[in-house]
């Protein structure tokens, strides 16, 4: 496997008293595209915080041999990890050429994402970059959100459901988006529920189960198993 980025080892994660996560396990490698499936309330949304110091949380994170446990979400951010939420958090009274102003990291250099970058990857967003962002719809302020949380130029992005309620052709270009990310070496969390985009573009896929790991391996390694698919994925 590629050179490790993030080793999540033995994560337990709480809100307040409910214990939400029980020793998860994995790790993302260098220029990896990583899928993390499960229903919901299985604990996939909870690890994407927790590695973002949002969760209460004991055990290991380890980013490039940095301890993330006890750092503070901004402090994350500045290490190099990007996070796009299920919840599109966008400004809503500033419009997409201001919000993707925000996401720039300054003083990066040869950062790997200009606003050409952006609007060449989604049209629309040239086309409305002068809108106030509260106004588009759900899959505008989605690219949206992808695009301004690109421009902090990470190494590693986590996309929690980036294609919930989106059309099918955009879902596509979603697609297409995270496969760009891995060419300009970005690792990529994705939590997605959708199994055709995530076995499609992923390298491994990683399956939750009442806040635990029930599952690691290739795309073709779950495809194969129908236990865990019926067990853990299908509603």
């Amino acid at each position: 496997m590629s050179s490790e980025l993030l080793k999540v080892d033995n994560l337990h994660g709480y809100y307040g008293k409910s214990h939400v996560l029980h020793g998860v396990t994995f790790s993302v490698g260098q220029g990896e595209i990583v899928a993390l499936l499960g229903r919901n309330g299985s604990g996939r949304s909870t690890t994407a915080k927790a590695i973002m110091g949002l969760v209460d949380c004991t055990g290991s994170i380890k980013w490039r041999e940095n301890e993330l446990v006890g750092k503070k979400a901004f402090e994350v951010a500045h290490l190099g990890i990007g996070y796009v939420p299920e919840n599109r958090d966008i400004f809503p009274t500033l419009t997409v050429h201001q919000n993707l102003m925000l996401g720039q990291k300054r003083g990066a250099k040869n950062p790997r994402w200009s606003f050409d970058d952006m609007y060449q990857m989604f049209p629309r967003l040239k086309e409305r970059q002068h809108t106030e962002a509260g106004v588009m719809s759900g899959g505008e302020q989605q690219m949206l959100t992808l695009c301004r949380t690109l421009m902090g130029d990470p190494d590693l992005i986590i996309i929690d459901e980036p294609t919930e309620g989106l059309a099918p052709k955009i879902v596509e270009l979603v697609g297409e988006y995270l496969k760009e990310l891995k060419k300009r070496g970005v690792s990529v969390l994705l939590i997605e529920q959708k199994l055709t985009i995530a076995m499609a573009i992923s390298d491994r896929a990683l399956v939750m189960g009442h806040g635990s790991i029930v599952f690691t391996g290739t795309p073709d390694s779950l495809r194969a198993d129908p236990y865990i698919r019926k067990e853990w994925l299908e509603v």
